[in-house]
């Protein structure tokens, strides 16, 4: 697929949405003076979803257009067989679990976890992501990917985005559904980090050329039609994520500096091509390895909201920075954590000049998952604590979605056993 396509796709299905948001907004303005605030929101109405989960953890929320919540972990079903089971939630209740695969040779990491997206328009059309080891290399491991046509009830052939065969790191993958039956993905990839003269060694991050940024655009029938390199040079280990802007497509990350600054950056699809990489912000966070610690974004319409963690000169700190013009400039990011926060963040909109953002917060009364309503100029609101957690990396990544006038929160809870704990948060319309 070449990029000009690529662009009237996308253009095309833009210019839909600006006209039909236009028509929303002016029926909202016209008939709502006073738009929701969300500053209040409370754990009054946190409400626990049981989870069909004997032990496992890495879970992870997708939410369609149609409002469907689909629920994706890990099931540790021996000490040598892992399972990738999806739920999905009707009438505040999980569905049965279904299983999407099994594996004895799968990569299973506490912070690079499976993926489900769906494509846009159909519920029974779905994509998943998960890892496999490719060679005996720590690091050496090969996205999987399976699709379903029906639901989830048969899944069909998997394949591997990336065709560079080298064994190496592929990993911490954002699947993003693009209009026509199209699918996104973009990850981290670590086939130059392996050296030229042994390009099938057991390697090690750090070892040979950087860790890069690349995407691939395929369909449901698996056909691969387009592949592009976003960034030569970024941050070995931290989360990517993804989203559709009114103006297109922009991918946040962690970016990597020849000095070792680790700043968060974006890549934006724009008049059919990718911009160059730009920081969204100077932290000026120089670290000398990888903190495991990606950005989350979200947008409605041309407003993005991007949360990172970042710790310049060791002062640990979670940010919230806003964009109104899908991505070009951001204005001066709010800082919103308590003083000692352990990153790990997601983020969902609740307006246009609203975002909610979670993440782990260490406090006197141990690590806690907390969560706050955040604007363009401050904070709104007091923190909510969502449950108490552990530091450890086994509690993993506390993810969110937003559906109608609730939150759904997914994490791993850590006792005897690592278990996956879901719950909804309502919101005040």
């Amino acid at each position: 697929m070449h990029l000009e396509y690529i662009y009237r796709l996308l253009h095309l299905s833009m210019n839909r949405f600006k006209i039909l948001c236009a028509v929303l907004m002016g029926f909202l303005l016209s008939n709502c003076r006073n738009p929701a605030d969300h500053s209040d929101i409370s754990t009054a109405s946190l409400k626990e979803l049981p989870v069909l989960c004997q032990e496992g953890g890495m879970p992870n929320l997708f939410v369609s257009e149609t409002g469907t919540i689909f629920l994706t972990w890990i099931e540790f079903l021996n000490d040598t067989t892992d399972a990738l089971y999806f739920s999905t939630m009707k009438r505040d209740k999980w569905s049965t679990p279904g299983t999407i695969a099994l594996g004895t040779d799968w990569f299973v990491n506490w912070a690079d976890f499976p993926s489900l997206a769906v494509y846009r328009g159909n519920d029974d059309f779905l994509t998943v992501h998960w890892l496999r080891k490719s060679a005996s290399g720590t690091y050496d491991y090969d996205i999987q990917i399976a699709q379903s046509q029906d639901h989830g009830r048969h899944w069909r052939q998997r394949f591997i985005p990336h065709r560079d065969s080298v064994a190496a790191e592929h990993g911490f993958v954002s699947l993003l559904p693009l209009p026509q039956y199209k699918m996104l993905a973009v990850w981290l990839d670590g086939r130059k980090m392996v050296s030229s003269d042994t390009p099938h060694a057991n390697h090690d991050h750090g070892h040979g050329g950087p860790m890069t940024l690349r995407c691939a655009i395929f369909d449901t029938e698996g056909y691969i039609s387009y592949e592009h390199e976003l960034d030569d040079q970024v941050c070995e280990c931290c989360q990517t994520d993804a989203v559709i802007a009114s103006s297109g497509i922009v991918v946040v990350y962690r970016d990597r500096s020849a000095e070792e600054v680790r700043d968060i950056s974006i890549v934006r699809f724009r008049k059919g091509q990718w911009t160059t990489p730009k920081t969204i912000y100077t932290d000026n966070w120089k670290i000398a390895g990888c903190p495991v610690n990606g950005p989350a974004i979200a947008a409605v319409g041309d407003t993005l909201a991007v949360a990172w963690f970042s710790a310049p000169e060791g002062v640990a700190q979670v940010k919230v920075a806003f964009s109104f013009d899908g991505g070009e400039t951001f204005a001066n990011p709010v800082r919103i954590d308590e003083g000692k926060p352990l990153g790990r963040v997601d983020i969902v909109m609740l307006s246009r000049n609203e975002a909610f953002v979670s993440w782990i917060e260490n406090t006197d009364h141990g690590a806690q998952v907390v969560a706050a309503t955040v604007g363009p100029k401050q904070k709104r609101g007091e923190n909510i604590v969502i449950t108490h957690t552990s530091e450890s990396r086994q509690s993993g990544f506390p993810v969110m979605e937003k559906t109608g006038t609730k939150i759904v929160f997914a994490w791993t809870q850590v006792d005897s056993v690592s278990v996956v704990k879901t719950a909804t948060l309502a919101l005040h319309e």
